[in-house]
């Protein structure tokens, strides 16, 4: 019989932990029997693999400076919503009875839900559960470190078994934005990174070139970006022949995706659609992305070798995406935007200027499922033979 994996994961803002989560999960799939946790808004359109047993909490979002938590349901009060949500899941880890329960981010990151999150760690190390930590490349840091990271260290020797670091140590090592890795008891891999495979027949696009795509994962921020293609768009129109396809997120507020549609509808050569699931077959075949610089966006970027332009996402004195596209652009793979830079007549010349520049090739470790899958076999293994 498979082994039963339980993947909680919770998503506040854009949707990035969401993908990455399914993906790894999809690798999981011919080896674990798994039920996916997913404590955020639903994306519509989103695929999930349909052997997989999905359970949607009442969900939770943050505001856009990531203070305070609030219910997606506004008839719900958040202290209601949190009672329900411990409640199911200490009810499902009863049912399921995992053998290895998936925890994606926490403690490094989303201690607000401490709440749930605790009581489903006691459930599980009372059964001798196997706990693993899923974790990005980069982490968050805080303003009283010392303190944040003395939690941590806390938190993951108290509860957790493995410590899974998606990313290649040989480009960003974790003790780069979290000093104390030695003082973890448990035992740390890097996975390599996670990606989305490549798709095996692309949808068919107008045979208009160059195609400029541009993204901006979620949807919750970086509007900004859009405005200032959409001001460079008519710029460009007088240079070059091109066509610029835009997907807002489907998280992006009602009254901006009105705008910005209006906006591009006065534009011949811009496409706006919310959300696709087919984003990486657009990307194969675009001549530039524009885009965030979040962990999803930059692995496809850096899978299919498109041009690429990065705006990295600042707000909350967040720094992951200003290193990430930092590092990338001192290889000679990206070109960093800055607020500035979005102003149309600039905007648009930095584009040409883009359009005309080879991005230079990296040689990463792409192999994040494969690795990811192999080691929670592993544990697996170790589990069943304790």
């Amino acid at each position: 019989m498979k082994k039963r994996l339980l993947f909680y994961c919770q998503h506040i803002l854009g949707m990035g932990h969401l993908v990455r989560s399914m993906e790894i999960v999809r690798g999981l799939l011919p080896e674990f029997q798994v039920c996916f946790i997913n404590g955020g808004e639903v994306v519509k359109g989103f695929e999930i693999p349909p052997e997989v047993e999905v359970v949607n909490l009442p969900a939770i979002k943050t505001d856009a400076e990531f203070r305070t938590l609030q219910p997606v349901d506004k008839s719900l009060d958040l202290a209601t919503v949190q009672a329900m949500r411990t409640q199911t899941l200490l009810a499902l880890g009863d049912l399921f009875a995992p053998d290895i329960l998936m925890v994606e981010l926490f403690p490094f990151g989303r201690r607000k839900f401490s709440f749930e999150l605790i009581p489903l760690l006691e459930q599980a190390k009372s059964r001798q559960t196997q706990v693993v930590c899923s974790l990005r490349d980069i982490v968050v840091t805080k303003q009283d470190l010392a303190k944040h990271e003395a939690k941590v260290c806390k938190l993951m020797n108290q509860y957790f078994d493995l410590l899974l670091v998606h990313g290649d140590r040989n480009f960003q090592s974790l003790e780069e934005t979290f000093s104390r890795i030695s003082d973890l008891r448990c035992e740390t891999h890097y996975t390599g990174y996670v990606v989305q495979p490549q798709p095996e027949t692309l949808i068919p696009l107008p045979a208009i070139a160059p195609l400029i795509l541009a993204s901006i994962g979620g949807g919750r921020f970086g509007h900004e970006l859009l405005y200032g293609l959409l001001e460079a768009a008519p710029i460009l129109a007088q240079q070059t022949p091109h066509r610029i396809q835009i997907f807002t997120g489907p998280f992006m507020p009602e009254e901006t995706f009105d705008e910005l549609e209006a906006i591009a509808q006065a534009l011949p050569t811009v496409s706006i659609d919310r959300f696709t699931p087919h984003l990486l077959s657009y990307m194969k075949q675009a001549d530039l992305s524009i885009s965030m610089s979040g962990y999803n966006t930059t692995m496809n970027i850096l899978t299919t070798g498109v041009r690429a332009m990065l705006l990295p996402f600042t707000g909350n004195d967040d720094q992951e995406q200003t290193l990430r596209s930092q590092k990338l652009a001192r290889l000679g793979v990206v070109e960093v935007l800055a607020q500035e830079d979005l102003q149309g007549d600039r905007f648009a010349q930095k584009i040409l200027r883009c359009l005309q520049t080879e991005q230079a090739p990296v040689q990463f470790d792409f192999n994040g499922v494969q690795n990811t899958t192999a080691l929670l076999r592993d544990l697996a293994v170790k589990s069943k033979a304790a």
